[in-house]
């Protein structure tokens, strides 16, 4: 097991703050275990509900009754299966002495978004919980092999920890079968499985691209709304993410619709069927995949929210893969499978039109960065890892180009 303190140590203050947070994330990401981790540190009692064991179930058929008592710290598992319960999470939230801090664990975003926006209100604070990334698993992994891996079996702690790759691949496997047929519709989702399975391994082929509903729609002999409303399922569930374009001038033919992404790099493998790294470097979407796997890893070290990470285009050519924009401040990322990135046009283009405070080009490999140029910096992919790196330090003009 990967220590995932960072997370615990988030967690707690947030409940020292808040009495509700909510944990979103996909599943069998780990969240369950982070709770159970939560609770062995706990000072005070500690009550756990899996919401999806008929056990549970039975014991909180007069909720009021049995939650109302507790003290300490109350875990309630997979919350989006019991929307019931969130008027009386308000209410116990608003008592005067707080004895209880509640903890809830959901897989599906839209509807914990909608239901906390309605009823918990300045009671509840998010947390989101991801795959590993690069700074959990670099301190137990030696060597730099372990890169390669975590790309390739994703992020998933049973697909990146399993003895071999077939292991990996036989559990990534059974995820997507049984997120279709059994974690949908406990969801209220009724779409036929092989329907959304289509549907996702087209949107794999699409990784890393412009959104064009139209297209998939007419592929798939439905409306540019049905296939919307797919990715937004996908989308909920925390199996693929969008990134909004950035308008930095109306007068340019600028790129305007978001790009898409399958979330984790491990079940866009499994979809494409790519099997060993000699195949994953051979098949047409491999720089693709490398985008979207270092594109998640800038925005979990930058803390980037909603509103704040996006990418930009022009149609004459010149783009950027990730922006950054905080506290007024410009930030640019630009991704390459390589180990010795060059400058090039368009990265300097992105530079002058955005204001770019700095760009940072992430490559494959270890060592230090090294300057490219006038405010540009090439960055391998493990200093990611590094628990002093983030993404708007201010970086050196000094350093050495590591070598191959």
């Amino acid at each position: 097991m990967i220590p995932r303190q960072s997370h615990l140590d988030q967690l707690a203050d947030k409940l020292a703050t808040f009495p509700v947070a909510a944990m979103l994330g996909p599943r069998q990401v780990g969240k369950t275990t982070l709770a159970r981790q939560l609770a062995a540190q706990w000072s005070g009692p500690v009550r756990h509900f899996d919401l999806e064991d008929p056990e549970d179930q039975a014991r909180l058929a007069d909720p009021a009754f049995v939650l109302r008592p507790l003290s300490g710290l109350v875990v309630l598992d997979e919350i989006q299966t019991r929307p019931d319960l969130f008027p009386l999470l308000r209410v116990l939230a608003d008592r005067a002495d707080t004895p209880a801090r509640f903890l809830i664990l959901g897989s599906a975003a839209p509807e914990l978004m909608r239901y906390t926006a309605e009823t918990l209100a300045g009671r509840v604070v998010f947390h989101e919980l991801d795959g590993l990334s690069l700074d959990e698993i670099a301190p137990v992994q030696s060597g730099t092999d372990w890169l390669d891996d975590r790309w390739l079996r994703g992020g998933f702690p049973r697909a990146f920890l399993a003895k071999d790759l077939a292991g990996s691949r036989a559990w990534r496997d059974a995820f997507i079968r049984t997120y279709l047929e059994r974690d949908l519709p406990q969801l209220g989702i009724t779409l036929p499985a092989i329907t959304l399975r289509r549907f996702w391994t087209m949107l794999a082929h699409y990784h890393g691209q412009t959104w064009n509903g139209s297209e998939l729609g007419r592929a798939l002999g439905v409306s540019d709304k049905t296939v919307s409303r797919y990715l937004d399922i996908l989308e909920g569930t925390y199996m693929a993410f969008r990134l909004p374009p950035w308008h930095a001038n109306p007068g340019k033919r600028e790129v305007k619709s978001p790009k898409v992404y399958v979330a984790d790099s491990g079940i866009l493998h499994s979809l494409l069927r790519v099997g060993g790294m000699d195949d994953l470097l051979a098949h047409p979407k491999c720089g693709a995949s490398w985008e979207g796997f270092i594109i998640r890893e800038i925005m979990r070290r930058s803390g980037a929210r909603s509103g704040e990470a996006f990418f930009w285009g022009v149609h004459t050519g010149a783009e950027l893969d990730l922006l950054i924009r905080r506290d007024g401040r410009s930030f640019g990322f630009e991704i390459k499978l390589t180990r010795s990135p060059k400058v090039t046009p368009s990265m300097l283009s992105a530079r002058e039109a955005l204001g770019l405070e700095h760009l940072s080009v992430v490559c494959h490999g270890a060592g230090e960065p090294w300057p490219l140029a006038e405010g540009i910096t090439a960055v391998p992919a493990l200093c990611l890892a590094s628990p002093q790196w983030m993404p708007w330090q201010d970086q050196k003009s000094g350093g050495k180009k590591p070598g191959r």
